[in-house]
């Protein structure tokens, strides 16, 4: 962890709410930002603070769903079974944390993408300069409706925090500066006040921003850190909020790579994911998306309309108009599209060509195959120099079972052949156009597999 090692401090990620105001079956924290869940960045944020077995997630409403699309550390998984608010998860959560020998806890809420980690690290820093009991996050916002207000005394000390239902008057009303939501607390000393928390709300639920009011009220000072304007520190509560972020990310990611040396052309329409690497060098021509661990490397060119996801596009390559390409590799020089299609496990070698409405799927193209038209190639092996001719399909599938085509090198493919895994095709054969084939080729051989054409005299 980035900070005093004297100081034995966790992560605490609350993600159990329902997120009833997103409109959605699909836990809060797992709809997505530019391809990744509103959780991802969370978690990728405290790691930057914390080592992973120091960052805890309190999980409730569509656990399990979140616990596949993770691979927390199984132990710092803490069930809320009931969704009685962020002091009941703090309460769910305190004999674990202090049975494990924290001091403090950063506590921050599932649906805040921490996106300037740097700011939440001094703010870490200065709650452990303060030695409060608690210490709290407040950000600067132009328009405050909806958030509790921080009111402090002449000497800038915290008074309360006034919920936004509570606001009673003009001044308080105009207070710009409102609680963030992230907390630091010391552990051993909030006990008492913690297992006090009341639920006198609407809500029944019992809240964090209450142990605020029940330590003033006993004599304890509270440290309020002022980070400023803040708006990256909101939370995600409505389909407007996740779109907000949506358009601010994919704003910093491109102008990113635009300062890196990559040539993004339509830049408003295109959108990369965090993970994604792009070397200085590559042209894009945007509308495009680009997701996952993707890695498009120097002298590539991404026409428009292309969809690109966990995939490596070697140097040179170039993938042209609408475009699918995911979980797959373009080797150097080669050239996909237009309209083409590479699925999962698909390889293409140098200087492969794979044109209009191809599909190819967990295969393997070696150095200069040529498939340029309408064909599907599934579950194939194909040598070096081999063209593929219009209409080729490799039938892959018996109705129960995969089976796997493989064709050697400098094989010629006619077109509209069917080829019925699993068969084998010899380096050098030739395969007569409109064949079915359902035995194996041999080395340099022509099959044919059609009925000899017959011309007779038309009818009147």
């Amino acid at each position: 962890m980035n900070q005093d090692v004297s100081i034995r401090c966790c992560g605490l990620v609350l993600a159990a709410g329902k997120g009833t105001r997103m409109h959605s079956n699909i836990p809060k924290v797992l709809h997505k930002i530019l391809g990744e869940p509103i959780l991802w960045y969370v978690y990728n944020g405290l790691k930057n603070l914390f080592d992973d077995k120091d960052i805890y997630f309190v999980l409730g409403h569509g656990a399990e769903i979140i616990e596949k699309e993770f691979s927390f550390v199984k132990e710092n998984i803490i069930y809320q079974k009931e969704q009685l608010g962020t002091g009941h998860a703090l309460q769910c959560a305190y004999e674990t944390l202090v049975k494990r020998g924290y001091e403090y806890v950063l506590i921050v809420n599932g649906d805040v993408p921490l996106t300037n980690v740097h700011k939440v690290q001094t703010f870490l820093k200065n709650s452990f300069s303060e030695k409060k009991i608690l210490s709290f996050m407040t950000i600067v916002l132009d328009n405050p409706t909806g958030y509790g207000r921080v009111v402090r005394d002449h000497s800038n000390k915290v008074k309360k925090i006034v919920e936004q239902k509570d606001i009673s008057n003009e001044t308080i009303a105009s207070i710009k500066e409102v609680n963030a939501g992230i907390y630091v607390i010391n552990l051993p000393k909030i006990k008492n006040y913690l297992f006090r928390l009341q639920n006198n709300n609407n809500q029944k639920e019992y809240y964090l921003p209450d142990l605020v009011q029940l330590l003033i009220k006993d004599g304890h000072e509270v440290f309020a850190f002022n980070v400023g304007k803040g708006s990256e520190f909101l939370g995600i509560n409505t389909p407007r909020d996740l779109i907000f972020y949506d358009d601010l990310f994919q704003r910093e990611i491109v102008n990113y790579f635009i300062d890196k040396g990559v040539v993004i052309y339509n830049s408003n329409v295109v959108r990369i994911g965090p993970k994604v690497k792009i070397d200085p060098g590559v042209q894009i021509c945007g509308p495009v998306e680009i997701y996952g661990e993707s890695v498009i490397k120097k002298g590539v060119c991404i026409s428009s309309h292309v969809f690109i996801k966990d995939s490596l596009i070697e140097q040179g390559a170039v993938v042209l108009n609408f475009s699918h390409v995911e979980g797959g590799k373009i080797g150097p020089n080669s050239k996909v599209g237009p309209y083409a299609r590479l699925r999962p496990e698909t390889i293409l070698e140098q200087d492969v060509k794979v044109g209009n409405f191809v599909e190819v799927k967990k295969s393997y193209l070696a150095k200069g195959v040529k498939a340029s038209h309408l064909s599907y190639l599934g579950d194939s092996e194909i040598g070096e120099d081999t063209n593929i001719g219009a209409g080729t399909i490799t039938c892959n599938y018996d109705g129960k079972n995969k089976h796997k085509t493989i064709i050697g090198k400098q094989v010629f493919v006619g077109s509209n052949t069917a080829l019925v895994a699993p068969v084998k095709i010899g380096d050098g054969a030739l395969i007569g156009a409109g064949s079915t084939i359902t035995k194996d080729v041999p080395e340099n051989a022509l099959a044919v597999a059609r009925e000899r054409q017959k011309n007779l005299k038309k009818r009147m």
